[in-house]
């Protein structure tokens, strides 16, 4: 199973079209929110299913959940926008909860950073932005693979490029 991720598209239909045109085959999409609500254009252009959650910069009238738990081929994965966590430690306080929740894959935004890293036996997520990159990171995206009965695979890829980033592992 592939996939997509997005997120802090902070309502860029240009970097949303960017994002969907440089996504490789995809069987869904997660969006980690700050205006999720761009994540009804995904599943409309894409006619594909999208977990979304909510962000710190989402609007009363279009709230989705702050954070959904999902079990996708064996794997136990948190989809959250992440600024509820990312406290004093950053990455860490996010890695600390992901424990005690007992989940393999955590994948957030909020930072607009990307990073496909396994931290501590959890494989830590972050797509970075199409629409707005920081760290002087490039427009992002990220695609997860998940085979039952193989490790986890993340990669980062460029928007408007069809170049891969980085990956893990």
């Amino acid at each position: 199973m592939k996939i997509g991720i997005t997120g802090d598209t902070h309502g860029s239909v240009q970097a949303l079209r960017r994002v969907l045109k440089s996504a490789p085959p995809v069987d869904s999409w997660f969006y980690t929110g700050d205006y999720a609500h761009d994540a009804e254009m995904i599943a409309r252009e894409t006619k594909l299913p999208v977990v979304k959650v909510c962000g710190n910069c989402d609007s009363w009238e279009n709230r989705a959940k702050p954070d959904v738990y999902l079990d996708y081929e064996g794997f136990k994965v948190w989809l959250t926008h992440g600024h509820k966590y990312l406290r004093v430690g950053g990455v860490e306080d996010l890695i600390d909860w992901a424990k005690k929740l007992q989940v393999d894959i955590v994948v957030f935004g909020h930072t607009h950073v990307p990073m496909a890293e396994m931290r501590d036996g959890i494989l830590v997520v972050n797509p970075g932005s199409p629409a707005l990159p920081r760290g002087g990171s490039d427009p992002t995206m990220a695609v997860l693979t998940l085979e039952k009965g193989q490790p986890p695979k993340a990669e980062i890829l460029k928007v408007g490029k069809s170049v891969r980033f980085f990956r893990y592992p």
